[in-house]
């Protein structure tokens, strides 16, 4: 029966194609004297997605460009993708034609895992988006919302240092190192802030997980799997006919769940409000629901709900993946670490913790930060993007309706405009005019009117978090081997094996510690 059904699918993808190519005859014709940026060579149906089924996309796009240059057009099943990877085609795109590429393309992800296609990530561009970027960038991470909220960054931060100190101290002798799991507090971590942020509960502590935590974190890494690897029913619509490999149902499945916790939070919360008046203790839950008063047409639940999605899972998880990128390069080189751990005993002391406003002078802690975005950015291409007409960029002729990707894992390392573009180098960033300084070199939280508006805030709870963790612990590797820093797949590129290492808290950090009094 199963052999029958795939021997069905394959005359109904034969029939589809021959069909389709029919139908666009003559627009190929149209197209074929027209300047179009260098592809590789394509098969009949499939296009080019031979070449990207062997590795992880961002390393097999980046084997194309060294083969077929910085701009290449190709074709996986029926759409085109744009892939640019140098400063200059980036520049072109997101200045000229800013415009053109704003809009975001229709995918399965995008509209069963994004309330149809209506969360400020993956809207198209419209009036609906620009809301959605007000309300973030204006309400959500201003300044005055990210200055009202240090004081909850700042608990979060000394209970994840307390828990690592009773774990140190448990049970142990004095002086004795600890193996400990850091993947697993650093999205705990994160995921506390964020939903401290937006509903003033936290789920993970020293108590366990609360009622629906634990739930939501699989969920969280479920939901990043599914948008972040390739999805062959976007570029072959017939395969939807079928629901190959089940995907759009586990979508669906995925999305049930994810909403009701979401809904369960903003009714609860919208029950027990209290006076908004308050303005000092307002979660982003109060924001939107006064908003509300006056704008009830936009904010409605499933508005809100989406705003609340997007933050806790970009939120969450791309901080915490970025700081366990950071410490696993700093555990294969401690020199560094121990220049940034002199750097805070000598700009913060040894007799308090780093503090958030602290970060202005650890400038060789912020260049750890900027380092590991670059060699481990974010997302290794930026969400994709689509034209929404015909445009020039580098001098070829890109069609209407063409998907855009921002490799950044090419743009990142490229060794003309990168010193040993591979090698962990913070230093690099010291020199005034280096490359980092030039905005199209590196983008790793995008660039233009889609470009991500929580970079203030990311950089700000990265930099608290490891400043803390390097001040208060000594890290080691498990073993004499080099961490490994293979990647793995999903949105975000998470390490293949979570992070493990020694760790033992610092003798002159001891006292500190021990007078922490946090709450959970």
């Amino acid at each position: 029966m199963e052999e029958a059904g795939w021997a069905i699918l394959f005359l109904l993808l034969i029939l589809f194609f021959f069909f389709l190519s029919t139908l666009k005859r003559n627009n190929n014709n149209s197209n074929k004297h027209k300047n179009l940026p260098p592809s590789p060579t394509s098969l009949p149906l499939i296009g080019h997605l031979h070449h990207l089924i062997k590795e992880p996309l961002h390393l097999s796009l980046h084997n194309l460009v060294q083969n077929y240059g910085q701009i290449l057009l190709l074709k996986l099943g029926t759409r085109n993708v744009l892939v640019v990877s140098s400063p200059s085609a980036v520049e072109e795109c997101f200045t000229k034609n800013d415009i053109t590429f704003a809009n975001r393309p229709r995918t399965l992800a995008a509209k069963h895992l994004n309330y149809n296609q209506t969360t400020v990530g993956f809207a198209r561009y419209g009036d609906h988006w620009r809301n959605l970027r007000r309300l973030t960038t204006m309400e959500l991470f201003s300044t005055n919302r990210l200055a009202m909220f240090a004081r909850l960054r700042e608990e979060e931060v000394q209970l994840l240092v307390k828990q690592i100190f009773d774990e140190c101290c448990m049970g142990k002798k004095e002086g004795a190192k600890v193996e400990i799991e850091l993947k697993t507090k650093l999205i705990d971590f994160s995921f506390n802030v964020m939903l401290r942020m937006i509903s003033g509960k936290r789920y993970y502590g020293k108590h366990g997980v609360a009622e629906g935590g634990k739930e939501f974190q699989i969920l969280m890494r479920e939901f990043t799997e599914l948008e972040g690897n390739g999805n062959l029913n976007d570029f072959f619509p017939v395969l939807r006919w079928v629901d190959f490999q089940g995907l759009e149902k586990r979508m669906i499945e995925l999305m049930k769940k994810m909403d009701r916790f979401l809904q369960n939070l903003l009714d609860e919360h919208r029950t027990n409000r209290t006076s908004i008046n308050q303005k000092m203790n307002m979660t982003l839950i109060d924001v939107m629901l006064h908003l509300r008063e006056t704008e009830p047409e936009f904010y409605t639940d499933d508005n809100m709900k989406g705003v609340m999605l997007i933050m806790l899972v970009a939120g969450s998880e791309t901080s915490a993946i970025t700081m366990e990128w950071a410490l696993s390069l700093l555990l294969n080189h401690p020199e560094a670490m121990v220049k940034v751990r002199n750097e805070i005993d000598t700009k913060v002391g040894k007799d308090q913790l780093v503090k958030e406003s602290d970060l202005v002078n650890l400038k060789n802690l912020q260049n750890v930060i900027t380092e590991t975005l670059r060699l481990y950015p974010v997302t290794p291409q930026l969400l994709p993007h689509e034209s929404s007409c015909d445009c020039i960029v580098g001098g070829f002729h890109i069609p209407k309706g063409t998907m855009l990707l921002v490799n950044l894992w090419t743009l990142h390392r490229n060794g003309e405009l990168w010193k040993d573009p591979t090698r962990f180098m913070p230093e690099r960033f010291e020199v005034e005019g280096g490359g980092g300084e030039v905005c199209y070199n590196m983008i790793p939280f995008g660039i233009g009117r889609r470009a991500c508006p929580g970079a203030v805030f990311a950089k700000r709870i990265m930099g608290h978090t490891l400043g803390a963790l390097i001040q208060c612990f000594e890290f080691e590797r498990v073993g004499s081997e080099e961490i490994n820093m293979k990647e793995g797949l999903g949105l975000t590129m998470p390490r293949v094996e979570p992070l493990m290492a020694l760790c033992r808290t610092r003798q002159n950090m001891i006292k500190v510690l021990s007078k922490l009094c946090v709450s959970e």
